[in-house]
This record gives C-alpha cells, structure tokens and sequence, in this order.
C-alpha cells in the first residue's frame, strides 16, 4: 500500500483531499508543510491546527529562529507516514489536524506584533481547534497565553527551557524572550502555583512561586518520577505546553540561540512526555529551532518531534485514549 501511494502522492499539502491519515509521498520530493497535513484556512472540521510564528526579534543572543518554522516542517515529514511510536494510537490518522500556515505580520512594527499573534491564535481557538504552533524566538508564547487565558481563564504552564524566563521587567511594551513569563504572571494570565519548568540550568533567585524541576534533579531521578511530579502539580488544570528547544542539551539541539550544557536528553524528553499523557493539555508550541547554527538538521528533528509529541497529548484526550 506505502509502496503504491508513493508512486502516486505528490504535493499533498494542497492536493490531499482530508484532514487526516497517513503519507507516503517521497519525503525528499514535493512542498513540505507539517507532515503533510494539507495548508488551510479553514478550520471548521480540524481537531488541530499547527501554525508558524517566524519571529525572532526578542532574542538576547543569537538569531535565526525565524526560520524554525520552515526548518520543523521539513523535518516533520521524516514522520508523516508511520504513527507516532509508542502511543499506541495514530493521531495523524484518528485526529483532523490542519497546517494552518505561518503567521503575516509587519516585520518592521514589532510594537505591533504582540496583538497580530494573540488576534491569530484567538482565531484558532475560536473555531474550537487546538493550536500547535512552531517558532520562533520564545517571546511568541506571550501573546499566545494571552489568547488561551481569555478562553479558558488563568492557565497552568508546563515550560521545557534551560532558562525561567521569569527575570524582573515591569515595562510590558518591551518585546524579550527572557521576561515574558514573569510578564505573565505578573498580570495573571499564567498560575504560579500549578505550573512547572523542566530543565532548568541557569540562576535566577526570584521563581515568582513557579515549581522547578531541574536538569540535575531530572537526571537524578529519571524522567518516570519527573512526569510523576509534573502530573502532581499540575493536576487536572487547563495546561498550555511549551518547550524550548535548548531545554535539550547542545549536544542533541545545537540550534539554538542561547545554548547551556548539561541538559536534557532526548530520550530523557521523548520518556517524559509520553508519561504525562493525560494531562489536561490545550495547546502548545515548540520555540528557539535556529537552523543556521546547526547544518545537520538535528535541531530542526528534535522540535518536529516534540510537535508530534503535544499533538499526541492532544490527541490522547481528544480521542480518550486515557480511559
């Protein structure tokens, strides 16, 4: 059958004829878009849509993040024609997951940027579709968690990151992807109490109440008892997810900005996220892929798939795979 449509399928980012199953078409050949889900507008009938956010002019270091998107799209096609390994159900076939397209903003407004993304993601979430979304610097999660509050009130984060994100900046004009989750908190849209970082390696005195897990405890108690203690805290609270690629260490993602040794392993992640099934997810994004400081594409194919994983956790629950 795989050999068969592979003689056929081409281009099947706009020739597909439905929001799910799985692809055969050659990975080396035709437009790439998430693994191979078709590009479109409409979201009356997807479950899911992933969307790219090529923005990276909050950056303290180095850029390059504005080509993440493209760079995990093409890395996500390695995926598209088997099920994710090791959940037991295939979201690509059971679940309508739409390639939603990038995001258009006036890359010389950045004042503006802000409210263009959270007026995007908005327009996800209002046609009752969960929204994945590819960066880009890690300023974008901002403007998102803006959006999901509105919907679903104060939200818990689960943040995968060598940094906290949370330093000290009380001007809330300034776009930084260093401060925006103590923007956040400070104006309430993210609970402190029943969120968490994963990963952590660098000092920052003031959590600003957050639970820290970090990469030394995570090594020292494996990622089955990290996904126990990530499932505590967060209990059953509505969960936005997001992961920073340099959460790994350089050794598996190089690609990236703002690189710290000593941190999570692949298949410490790949663990982690798969025990955490069940967790009340409703969206998520993966951030800070900079393809030009990596030219073996390793960054890209880690941030593909960490998207396919928190499509699985949405599936998980979308599909009650959980019970």
């Amino acid at each position: 059958m795989a050999l068969e449509d592979a003689k056929t399928q081409v281009d099947q980012a706009f020739t597909r004829e439905d929001l799910k199953g799985l692809s055969y078409e050659n990975t080396f050949g035709g437009a790439p878009s998430f693994a191979r889900r078709r590009y479109t507008k409409d979201l009356s009938a997807a479950d899911i849509a992933v969307t790219g956010v090529p923005f990276d002019q909050a950056v303290t270091n180095r850029p390059g993040t504005r080509l993440g998107p493209r760079a995990i799209r093409e890395a996500s096609l390695l995926q598209s024609p088997d099920a994710p390994y090791g959940w037991g159900f295939d979201p690509l076939s059971e679940l309508a997951i739409a390639d939603y397209g990038d995001l258009a903003f006036d890359y010389a407004n950045v004042t503006a940027f802000p409210g263009t993304l959270q007026a995007h993601i908005k327009g996800i979430l209002d046609s009752d579709t969960a929204s994945v979304t590819l960066g880009g610097d890690h300023y974008i999660s901002f403007p998102i968690l803006k959006a999901y509050a509105e919907k679903y009130g104060p939200i818990s984060l689960l943040q995968f990151d060598a940094h906290t994100d949370t330093w000290a900046d009380d001007d809330f004009s300034r776009v930084d992807h260093g401060t925006m989750f103590y923007k956040a908190v400070k104006s309430g849209i993210v609970d402190p109490a029943t969120s968490v970082q994963v990963g952590i390696r660098t000092t920052n005195e003031d959590t600003l109440g957050v639970n820290i897990i970090d990469a030394p405890t995570v090594h020292e108690i494996g990622p089955a008892e990290t996904a126990r203690r990530i499932k505590d805290i967060l209990g059953d609270r509505p969960t936005y997810l997001t992961f920073d690629i340099d959460g790994l260490d350089p050794a598996y993602a190089p690609g990236t900005g703002t690189p710290v040794w000593g941190g999570l392993t692949s298949a410490q992640v790949a663990r982690i996220l798969r025990d955490i099934a069940g967790i009340n997810i409703k969206g998520g994004d993966v951030v800070e892929v900079s393809p030009p400081f990596d030219t073996t594409g390793a960054t890209a194919i880690a941030g593909a798939h960490v998207a396919m994983e928190i499509i699985c956790l949405l599936g998980w629950n979308m599909t009650k795979k959980n019970g």
